[in-house]
């Protein structure tokens, strides 16, 4: 059984330093790898990823991550990457990575994703040039993850999981308002992971949603955004080569 922690949307700034390591060190009795799904600083600052650095230098499981929205603000992406990877943090975007769990191959795929909306009530590459390209940098995003997701199979993992910050599917939005699910999620991300094939998608973005869900494939979708999962991480267990084993969460020690 591969126990995969995450949560996302832990928006960190310097006031919050310490909050969560407490509980992140109980990792290693409950969970293979912490999984961070976007949105880990207020407004993407140098100062702020520093913060989150420190939070997860010297864990003892894998840490992987996506960056979120609020990552982007300060328009410094690659500064607040190069800080996580410097604290050893596995940061993703169109790309996967391999994690060794007793023996067996566990493949993450990771990216941002993006908006758009859901099937039979999205944006499309039609109009003006900034629509086109909005829709455009969804279908990158998507185009990215399912490429990473067909790799992690021919490296022969034995678990794949796909790993994001906006949502696949209106499932895990139910709870916000539907007249900003175009700017929460898109169908785009799902067709990826049906297509190449996952285990389990995880995602946050959507505060106000829903934890379960699932694309049209029958891939299980968790949205770990901390007010969603209202802990510090949740857990679910994975069997490989087993899909209908359900990812059920577990109590992790809670944010104080």
């Amino acid at each position: 059984m591969i126990r995969v922690a995450a949560v996302g949307d832990i928006h960190m700034g310097p006031d919050s330093q310490g909050l969560l390591r407490p509980a992140f060190d109980t990792l290693p009795g409950c969970a293979d790898l912490l999984l961070l799904a976007g949105d880990l600083t207020r407004h993407g600052t140098p100062e702020e990823a520093w913060t989150v650095a420190e939070e997860l230098t010297g864990l003892a499981v894998p840490v992987v991550a996506v960056l979120g929205n609020h990552d982007h603000h300060d328009e410094k992406p690659e500064e607040v990457t190069d800080i996580l990877r410097g604290a050893g943090v596995r940061v993703l975007e169109g790309e996967g990575t391999v994690v060794e769990v007793d023996g067996l191959r566990v493949g993450v795929a990771g990216t941002k994703g993006f908006g758009g909306g859901f099937a039979g009530r999205c944006g499309s590459e039609f109009g003006e040039p900034l629509m086109k390209e909005f829709v455009r940098y969804t279908r990158r995003c998507a185009d990215g993850l399912r490429g990473s997701l067909e790799a992690l199979a021919r490296e022969g993992c034995a678990v794949r999981i796909a790993l994001m910050h906006f949502s696949p599917v209106p499932d895990t939005l139910a709870g916000e308002p539907p007249e900003i699910y175009p700017f929460l999620g898109s169908y785009l991300l799902a067709e990826a992971v049906d297509t190449a094939g996952a285990d389990l998608v995880v995602h946050g973005h959507a505060h106000a949603g829903t934890e379960r869900g699932m694309t049209g494939g029958g891939v299980r979708v968790r949205n770990v955004a901390q007010p969603v999962i209202r802990q510090a991480f949740s857990v679910y267990h994975l069997r490989a080569g087993d899909t209908s084993v359900p990812a059920q969460p577990t109590l992790a020690r809670p944010v104080e």
